[in-house]
């Protein structure tokens, strides 16, 4: 399913309108197309998205692990090392109030993906595992991997 999509269908079925799904939609894709994303963008969520649509029927929370996806890097400084604290709680932060969503799941998911660490909870494991997939990947696409996060990491 076409990123976009995937995440307006998301939006508007744990409790986002029409407008407000778009403009967080436009809110996502500006930060993960800036000019210094050069791995972590939307080409990465889009590879932990097909993973996450391989792997649904293994979830227990589905919704919640795909909210996390989309929310994970959201604020990526690769000066500051809080990065995943300060996705986690915007992500939290813009839910709506009558969500159906676990808000502490979600906020410990995306913490979880900084240290990438084995959790009790599998569906973070899963996140964590779509997250590093490019780990499992042949060499070029490693290489190629490896090239972004050195652009990334420039500084």
């Amino acid at each position: 399913m076409e990123l976009y999509q995937s995440f307006i269908d998301l939006l508007q079925r744990i409790g986002f309108n029409s407008t407000e799904s778009q403009v967080r939609w436009q809110e996502l894709e500006k930060a993960y197309t800036s000019k210094s994303r050069h791995y972590h963008n939307l080409r990465h969520l889009e590879e932990m998205i097909t993973l996450y649509e391989l792997h649904h029927s293994d979830l227990q929370f589905p919704d919640e692990v795909l909210y996390a996806i989309f929310y994970h890097d959201y604020v990526y400084k690769v000066t500051k090392k809080d990065n995943e604290l300060k996705s986690a709680e915007y992500a939290i932060a813009i839910l709506p109030e009558q969500t159906s969503l676990n808000k502490t799941l979600i906020f410990d998911m995306i913490c979880a993906t900084q240290l990438h660490q084995h959790q009790t909870n599998e569906d973070i494991n899963w996140l964590i595992d779509f997250d590093l997939k490019i780990l499992a990947k042949d060499w070029n696409d490693y290489e190629i991997y490896t090239q972004q996060i050195r652009k990334e990491y420039k500084i």
